[in-house]
Formats: C-alpha cells, structure tokens, sequence
C-alpha cells in the first residue's frame, strides 16, 4: 500500500485535503488548495510511533512534513481546512498489522523528536517536584528564554505575551496592548503614588505602563532574559524611580501593603492545586481595600481535564494546566478576605491577538529563522495559528477576574457601580 494510502486509512477516508508523500503517491482531491506533503521515511516514523497531534508536530517542526496552502509563519487556514478533516483512528489488530508489513518494522522503533521538544512528563517528574521552585524556573525558561529578539519579531513594540484587548476589529496590535494595560489599570483603580505588584510581568508591559502614570511597580519574572530585557526597558525609558522588574519567583517577594496586584498569565503555569495558595499569597500582599486582577486563559467549563493535550505540553507550556473561569473565580472566593466583583471573557481577542502575532512572524520570517532556526520558528507559527483556531471554536478562552481585599469589618469601600471603561 503506498504511503498515502496509508495515511488516508488513518485519518478518514473522504478528504478534502490533498496528502502527498516521497514515494510519489497521492491521495484526496487533486484540486485541494490545502494538504499535507509527508517528505521523509523519518517523518512517516514520526506519525506511526506517536499518532494524533503530537507525531504531526514532530515531523513538521523537524521539517519533514509540509502543510501546504500557506506560509510556515501562519499556516492558519491550512490548519482549519486540517482541522475539518483529521480524525484519527486507532487501527485494530489486524489492520496494525498490514500497515507493519506495508511500512516495514523499521518505522515503528521510536527515534528521538527534534530538540525542540522539552522532556516527557516521566523525566519532569523525575528531575524535581511539579510546581515547585527549580521546576518552574526550567519550564519558564524553556518557553521565555528563547529569544528576546525573536520575541520582538513576533510580539512587536510593545513586547507583550498576552491577550490584547481591541476597541474596534480594526485596531492595530499595539494599540489593542496599549488598551489592555489601561484597562487593567483602571479595573485595579490606580492612581499616582500607588504601589503595583505584577506577578508573571513577561517584559515588563504592565510595569512600564503604571510606571508612566506615577505609579511605583514592582514587576516578578521566573524568565532571566526577560528581565534584563524588561529592567533595560525602564532604564532606557527613563523610569527607575517609578519601575523594577526583578529575576524572582513571586513567592520570594517579601514586600507587602501593595495597593493592587496583576496577574497577567501566569496562572496557566501555577497548577489548579495550587490556586488556594496562589490567591492567599496576593490577599496577604494586599492592603485592605486593595484590588487584584487575574489574567488567565481558561476552558469553557469546570469539568474538563486541566493538563494541557501531547503537542502543548512538550512543545509550548510544560506542566501547563488550564480550567474554567468558575473554578478560578471559587478558588478566589474560598480565600478569607477576598470578594470577587467581576469577571469578563475576552476569548474572540485573543484570536485576534494571535492572528496579529502570525503575521508579524510571517512579515519577519527570514530573520526570526536567522535568530532560532527554521525548526523553533516553524513550531511558532504552527503553534500560534492552531491556538488562534482553538480560540475562534471555544475549546479555550481567556478571563478576567476581579477581587478586593475586603477590611476586617467586611465593609465596601468601592463605587457602586464599574467605574471602568470598557
């Protein structure tokens, strides 16, 4: 049976997508703008030994599988017209069997992924506790400290890893960041001589921000390079005596009396076990009265798995976990002290967001290459593109949530009314 063939029986019989494969054999409409070029026997090793998305993503970040139809930096529509047809099925005995005589047993030995695959969850587990310090630094690292150039081609000016939050559909990606610290900002109800804490501060964006409105933050980054980039940033901008982003985790801040707290996500990286000490650490961080603001992607209920699929976890958030946006609001609740006033899903902007930051990738592809390699900067566009689609079909979302810290006596020290806006 040729390699399409082969392929075909795995994934579903009546494609609209085209698969092409070195032997020369092609299977799906002759016609079809989108499809797959499988390249080499290693690829076809990939797929067989590891089934579903994350066999795909070795073989693609390993450059031995082609999504056809678009550009590697946003291969958006080539993963939809995918996404429609992919279902792939776990062949029984009998039909294991024919594709090991058709393919040879060769390609059923494992082979090692591409080195931009992180460790499996056994050899995480092995190496150091989940979610405990050391482990969180290693995992942080190997997401942020890829780049800060590469960063800068994908993110833009405004350096910010995080859902923006866009007025119009048509505002630009750094005016939509600029929206979203100001609303943060104002959801926190800031005001000059104020003191910020930003837990999980990325480069720095909420930090620059409250520092340019007289607001003395104080931004936390498990990220080494990002926070030489972040402390360079307000060196350079002039605002050190508003502005410090420290290489720390957030548990070893010992200020306390802040007046609000962002975090701005991070909590995809604490672990759901670990939200009732999360939230009790910003209560007692704050001083009565203070606001907190948590930033979060979310899945659209509270009853699903919170570990993150193969192809994300060894390829983009190790020991990332997600739940609902009810889950998180209850685990804040649960905290003695804390009383939250609102929440709001921004899932259509974070689609929009991660469009924007593919075709910043697709416009600077040659030198986001040159600075990571083909393989890394592959992996991104695959990544990003496949997470935009996630977003547009509800399978995640992304929530703020806001609390106080109420006083002793319970009392409401906060307008009647949102005094935000939007």
């Amino acid at each position: 049976m040729k390699l399409a063939n082969i392929f075909e029986k795995l994934v579903g019989q009546e494609l609209n997508i085209r698969i092409t494969a070195y032997d020369g054999s092609a299977a799906g409409p002759e016609d079809a703008e989108y499809g797959l070029n499988l390249k080499t026997p290693r690829g076809t090793t990939y797929l067989v030994t590891a089934p579903g998305d994350l066999g795909l993503a070795r073989a693609y970040v390993a450059g031995d599988l082609e999504l056809t139809g678009n550009h590697p930096g946003d291969p958006y529509d080539t993963l939809q017209a995918l996404a429609s047809d992919l279902k792939f099925t776990k062949p029984s005995p009998l039909e294991m069997a024919q594709l090991v005589r058709d393919l040879g047993v060769e390609h059923f030995k494992p082979i090692a992924p591409p080195p931009q695959e992180s460790l499996p969850k056994w050899r995480r587990y092995a190496e150091g506790f989940r979610h405990s310090k050391d482990r969180d630094a290693e995992v942080i690292s190997y997401h942020y400290d890829v780049s800060n150039r590469f960063y800068e081609l994908v993110l833009g000016d405004s350096m910010t890893y995080t859902c923006a939050v866009y007025p119009n559909a048509d505002t630009d990606l750094e005016e939509a960041q600029d929206n979203k610290y100001r609303l943060i900002f104002d959801k926190l109800r800031l005001k000059p001589g104020d003191r910020l804490l930003d837990i999980g501060c990325g480069w720095g964006g909420m930090v620059r921000y409250a520092a340019r409105k007289g607001v003395h933050a104080l931004g936390v980054t498990l990220s080494k390079e990002q926070a030489e980039w972040a402390q360079q940033a307000i060196v350079d901008q002039g605002l050190t005596e508003f502005g410090e982003v420290r290489h720390s985790d957030y548990r070893d801040v010992t200020e306390t009396g802040f007046d609000a707290i962002s975090s701005i996500g991070l909590t995809e990286h604490i672990g759901v076990a670990n939200y009732p000490k999360y939230f009790t650490f910003m209560r007692d961080k704050l001083r009565e009265g203070g606001m907190i603001l948590n930033h979060s992607i979310t899945r659209p209920d509270n009853s699903a798995r919170s570990k993150a699929g193969p192809f994300i976890d060894r390829y983009v958030f190790p020991d990332g976990e997600l739940t609902g946006s009810g889950t998180i609001i209850a685990k804040m609740q649960n905290v003695p002290g804390l009383e939250v006033l609102h929440e709001e899903n921004f899932r259509t902007h974070y689609a929009m967001t991660l469009r924007d930051w593919n075709k910043n990738l697709v416009t600077n592809w040659d030198e986001a290459v040159a600075e990571v390699g083909e393989g890394t900067a592959r992996l991104w566009g695959l990544y990003m593109a496949g997470c935009r689609i996630g977003f547009e079909r509800n399978i995640v979302q992304l929530h703020h949530a806001l609390a106080t810290k109420l006083p002793a006596d319970q009392t409401d020290l906060l307008p009647l009314r949102p005094w935000w806006k939007p």
